[in-house]
């Protein structure tokens, strides 16, 4: 039985609203290695929400982006009846700037897949929740698409052009196939976002599965459709980094990963 949705959305809300709001733009700072921001408000926020959630459920594991990497990667590869997979404030420059887009991104693993994701964002006051099989909500509303009936020509896209290659990324700039264009800065609202319908295409190079475990089951809950610029599934239970394509509407997804793959084979070619 998985555990009560209404017993850990209390549990992210409250972290959340307890450690977050006094924090936000003065939080103390330092560089990880591969040059990402931390502050003490991560750590913290995966202290407490890992304490609450043994309290609770004290069989299932928990791994987060402050976890050491060794342990991490244990963890991922050992436990496949049960492990929580938290960011514990997801869009951290955002964050320790001021710049009011971040959320708690928490996901439970079962068989190595997700079953129930949540994602919170405390400067709104919205969780986003889904359970497999079972559908998504934002704060307690079924999120669920209907058809577009919108041309890629007309929709916006959120593209984070950072991770991309440079010459995808150069041509998403010089001739975008979308009316316009956003970048907000956390994977996890990226998700949700696209899964109420307000943007319509997405495209990230590179994202932790942590970053993405409970946004990509909320997408797919509401009707939505992803997968890596390769084609494979998004979630994978492991480190590696992985790219994601998406969209709620499955024709405007279509459409977006034909202009995707002509985009990347005329530009394989002009290499050759």
């Amino acid at each position: 039985m998985l555990p009560d949705l209404e017993q850990v959305r209390r549990i992210v809300i409250d972290v959340a609203n307890s450690l977050l709001p006094q924090r936000f733009a003065v939080a103390q700072k330092n560089i990880k290695p591969d040059g990402s921001i931390v502050t003490d408000a991560d750590f913290m926020m995966q202290r407490h929400i890992t304490l609450a959630l043994e309290k609770k459920w004290p069989t299932i594991p928990l791994v987060g982006e402050e976890t050491a990497e060794v342990e991490r990667d244990a963890k991922l590869s050992e436990h496949n009846d049960g492990l929580w997979c938290l960011d514990p404030v997801d869009g951290t420059s955002n964050f320790s700037a001021g710049i009011p887009f971040f959320a708690v991104s928490l996901a439970l693993l079962i068989h190595r897949k997700p079953v129930l994701g949540v994602v919170y964002d405390p400067m709104r006051d919205e969780f986003f929740a889904a359970i497999k099989d079972q559908g998504a909500w934002l704060n307690g509303v079924r999120l669920s698409s209907q058809p577009l009936d919108l041309p890629l020509n007309k929709g916006i896209g959120n593209i984070d052009f950072k991770r991309l290659s440079p010459s995808l990324a150069a041509k998403l700039a010089q001739q975008p196939p979308y009316s316009s264009q956003r970048s907000f800065g956390s994977v996890a609202l990226d998700w949700c976002w696209l899964a109420a319908n307000r943007y319509h295409v997405y495209l990230h190079g590179k994202q932790k599965v942590w970053d993405y475990a409970a946004g990509c089951l909320i997408l797919s809950e509401a009707g939505g459709r992803s997968s890596t610029l390769e084609g494979e599934p998004v979630f994978t239970p492991e480190m590696q980094p992985r790219s994601a394509v998406a969209a709620l509407d499955p024709t405007l997804y279509d459409e977006w990963m034909r202009w995707l793959n002509i985009a990347i084979k005329e530009n394989t070619c002009f290499r050759l």
